[in-house]
């Protein structure tokens, strides 16, 4: 049955689409052509219900003849947009394998997924690439940019959808693979399928592929039909197309808006699409969109289909699909894995040397104190700007396979969380295995292990503080800008610059919120708690135990567990705050 699109109207500050008739069949490849600012992208989200929430929209969507909901149409329909979004360090099979457990239906058996993952492989010619990493732009060398498009492609048809958009396949390819990705939505037309595609400017090879073009400008239809329909129409309104040239390049010079001509270009622009409305092909159009409206639509009906939400997978099915994604996502990540360990090790080497061997001394004291702060601080920055980078790479994956109604939101941070546990737990039991003893820390088994865990802790509230930070902000370099300058208060007040009894009551509340300052305390109890001398200088005023080294930072021997269970409510609270606000932003996409 034919699509239909009737009287889209929506508007953002102005009224950017009007009045669009237009009609797609199945076995065709449409191709949407008009120049930058033409209305393209705008009504391909609006037909795709991504649309941005500022964008109003008026009208209904119908499949079948009866109205549908945005999550029943995102599990209906494919669409491929203009960027190409991967976890790169993934390979293509990989990441296959991952979109059909959580996009297939869920009564679909494993072993069929993977036979279908396969088809698709060679179907699109992705045999060759299948287990080469998909890559990351300026920092791992992957698969090329044509068959990234396809990686999209296979990406979507693993369902065998019916209907197809893609917003401007071809950006950023060179001429050779402009045209194998364009003969790939060619195959796919052929099979069946409603192909519906945006492109700029093509090449006049391109252009003769298309079935069907759509010439939109200023938010108006110019012309809808086969390409040689096109040229017979402009030739008969007296503009025809100059002979070897191409037609495409001549079309987006007709209908461009020229900087310092906008009337008179506005002029030709409405001359052109008034006279498409009026003509042989305008009225054709319009009766055959009208008269499937009048068979098929019945006012107060409601898809009949059971869907009721987005989702194809099960919570459970989706958990298990993520988690391995994030785990492979973390193991494959070299920011992540190899620099962070060797970032670990060469700082942890560095602090046990210099502060090797101190003793109960003076001096001992002070350095020993410095080198506790200075433990919390490098578990604290070496996690916090770190996880920023990597989530937020990951963020704008996650809100598109969001949105393409994949998995949920707390399916998505749970795995998060999960996946990079492990690491988080790993490498302060690394530092505190090279630095403890090294540095002459209390020397009892009990509190080597009590130190090992408050620095478990520490870790994974500086990476809870990074998720916070990064779903707060809306791109990666807003958050390391927000970063820096909220660490310096969390860092000023954590009881080793300031004694926490002389912080000013209107920023006390800061140091509440500082898990530098329950670490410190955790650190200093466990370290100078039951020690009964210290040696002093003679004639020199120093601390004579472990109590009045405490005494002298206002900490009291019983801050332990009240310090470890901070930490942890520290880093649920964080957690919760950075869920939510991701929450919200998967809302707005609404």
């Amino acid at each position: 049955m034919p699509r239909c699109g009737k009287d889209l109207d929506s508007c953002e500050n102005s009224e950017c689409s009007e009045k669009l008739n237009g009609i797609a069949r199945p076995g065709e490849l449409l191709a949407i052509m008009g120049s930058s600012g033409a209305g393209k992208t705008t009504l391909l989200n609006v037909l795709t219900g991504r649309s941005s929430p500022r964008l109003v929209v008026s009208g209904m969507q119908c499949a079948n003849g009866v109205r549908i909901t945005s999550n029943v149409l995102t599990s209906m329909l494919a669409y491929v947009q203009q960027e190409d979004l991967f976890i790169g360090t993934l390979t293509v099979k990989e990441h296959l394998i991952f979109q059909a457990l959580v996009r297939m239906d869920k009564h679909i058996p494993y072993k069929r997924r993977m036979e279908r993952v396969q088809e698709v492989i060679v179907a699109l010619g992705l045999a060759k690439c299948e287990n080469t990493t998909i890559g990351i732009k300026g920092r791992r060398k992957g698969i090329s940019g044509g068959e990234m498009k396809r990686l999209s492609f296979a990406a979507e048809i693993l369902t065998n959808p019916s209907l197809m958009f893609c917003d401007e396949p071809t950006s950023g390819l060179d001429s050779f693979m402009a045209m194998n990705v364009v003969q790939v939505l060619k195959e796919l037309a052929q099979l069946g399928k409603t192909v519906v595609c945006t492109i700029h400017q093509p090449s006049s090879e391109l252009y003769e592929m298309f079935d069907k073009i759509l010439l939109m400008a200023e938010g108006r239809v110019a012309f809808l039909g086969t390409p040689r329909e096109a040229e017979n129409f402009c030739a008969a309104l007296g503009a025809p197309c100059p002979k070897n040239y191409n037609p495409a390049d001549y079309f987006m010079q007709l209908l461009a808006i020229v900087p310092n001509q906008e009337e008179d270009c506005k002029q030709v622009v409405n001359m052109m699409c008034d006279a498409f409305a009026g003509s042989g092909y305008g009225m054709k159009l319009a009766a055959e969109a009208g008269a499937v409206e009048k068979e098929v639509y019945k006012p107060g009906d409601s898809f009949n289909g059971k869907r009721r939400t987005p989702y194809k997978a099960s919570w459970c099915a989706q958990f298990s699909a993520v988690l391995w994604r994030s785990w492979l996502a973390v193991v494959k990540e070299p920011l992540l894995m190899k620099m962070r360990v060797i970032h670990t090790l060469v700082l942890a080497i560095v602090v046990a040397i210099v502060y090797f061997g101190q003793s109960l001394t003076e001096e001992g004291v002070m350095n020993i104190n410095g080198a506790i702060y200075l433990l919390i601080l490098n578990m604290s920055f070496q996690n916090v700007i770190p996880v920023i980078n990597v989530f937020c790479q990951e963020l704008p994956v996650f809100l598109r396979e969001h949105k393409n109604g994949m998995y949920r939101t707390d399916v998505y941070f749970l795995c998060k969380t999960l996946a990079e546990l492990p690491l988080f737990v790993a490498l302060p039991l690394l530092t505190v295995a090279i630095c403890y003893y090294t540095i002459g820390l209390n020397p009892y088994v009990s509190r080597f292990l009590i130190a090992a865990g408050i620095l478990v802790l520490i870790a994974n509230t500086a990476v809870s503080f990074g998720y916070l930070v990064s779903c707060l902000s809306s791109s990666i370099a807003m958050a390391l800008s927000l970063a820096g300058p909220l660490m310096i208060p969390i860092m000023l007040f954590g009881g080793f610059f300031m004694n926490l009894d002389s912080i000013p009551k209107y920023f006390r509340w800061i140091s509440y919120l500082s898990w530098i300052r329950y670490g410190f305390e955790g650190l200093m109890v466990n370290q100078w708690e039951g020690v009964n001398h210290i040696n002093c200088t003679e004639n020199m005023a120093c601390p004579q135990n472990g109590t009045m080294v405490l005494d002298t930072y206002s900490l009291s021997e019983s801050d332990v567990t009240t310090a470890c269970l901070s930490l942890l409510g520290l880093t649920c609270l964080f957690r919760l705050i950075a869920y939510l606000s991701l929450l919200l932003k998967t809302y707005t996409l609404e």
